[in-house]
């Protein structure tokens, strides 16, 4: 005659309910979190001094155009949705948009970064850190070099990528305030305290040439002599020609 082990159908009959109950549970609490109703939103922008896109431009989104955010319920939001929105901004990089747990609605934000600030025929306008264009802003202005001349899409790469060498060096975010694109293709540049003009010419061995500049800048300063001089020529990458 077989013998049951009644002390292991038992033990695995308990896991059964314990398993049966966390299923429970687990649903249970998700439904509630689900009905939960969002209590408040929040708006964070990463680090910068960028400030072409106002808290409550976002918020708006964020509560889908309702005045009372606590009649929205969590499971009724589409964070997708309202990501894509709040990204067709064309101040904004991108945005992460989330729900916590106590029913707090958050957006982290990151706005775009200019780095030129253009004006030709075709208007004025930014080009920021990706090599993108956007609009100049109502609320806030960018202190970035003002760039003329035609910009193209045979140029518009090179040009942009110079800007940004611009921008992430500290020396020349702070000189370097005019950029007038020549119909040669070639480069005039400004200086933020002196009159001279820069010659940079193509934008072909852009970092030896700033190096050049560097180097002169230093030295004439020491010896005050930047002053005598009303243009520098960078176009020939072993030295700096000047004109008095």
């Amino acid at each position: 005659m077989r013998k049951f082990n009644w002390t292991n159908i038992w033990q695995n009959i308990r896991l059964l309910l314990i398993l049966v109950g966390l299923v429970f549970l687990y649903s249970f609490t998700l439904q509630r979190n689900e009905a939960r109703k969002i209590t408040k939103s929040i708006v964070e922008f990463t680090s910068g001094d960028n400030q072409f896109v106002t808290r409550e431009s976002v918020n708006k989104l964020l509560i889908e155009n309702n005045s009372d955010a606590q009649t929205i319920h969590k499971d009724k939001l589409d964070l997708n949705k309202l990501e894509k929105s709040i990204n067709s901004n064309d101040m904004v990089e991108k945005s992460e948009v989330f729900v916590s747990i106590d029913g707090v609605l958050k957006a982290v934000v990151k706005q775009k970064t200019p780095i030129a600030r253009v004006n030709n025929e075709l208007g004025s306008f930014y080009i920021d850190y990706e090599g993108h264009t956007m609009p100049l802003s109502e609320i806030h202005a960018a202190r970035v070099p003002l760039v003329s001349g035609e910009i193209n899409a045979k140029n518009s790469k090179e040009i942009s990528k110079l800007l940004r060498f611009v921008y992430d060096d500290d020396f020349l975010k702070k000189n370097i305030i005019g950029v007038q694109i020549l119909p040669s293709g070639s480069l005039l540049m400004w200086n933020r305290n002196f009159d001279y003009t820069i010659e940079f010419g193509k934008t072909i061995n852009v970092e030896q040439k700033f190096n050049n500049y560097k180097a002169f800048f230093q030295k004439t300063v020491q010896d005050s002599s930047i002053n005598k001089y009303k243009s520098i020529n960078l176009k020939f990458t072993q030295q700096v020609v000047c004109t008095k």
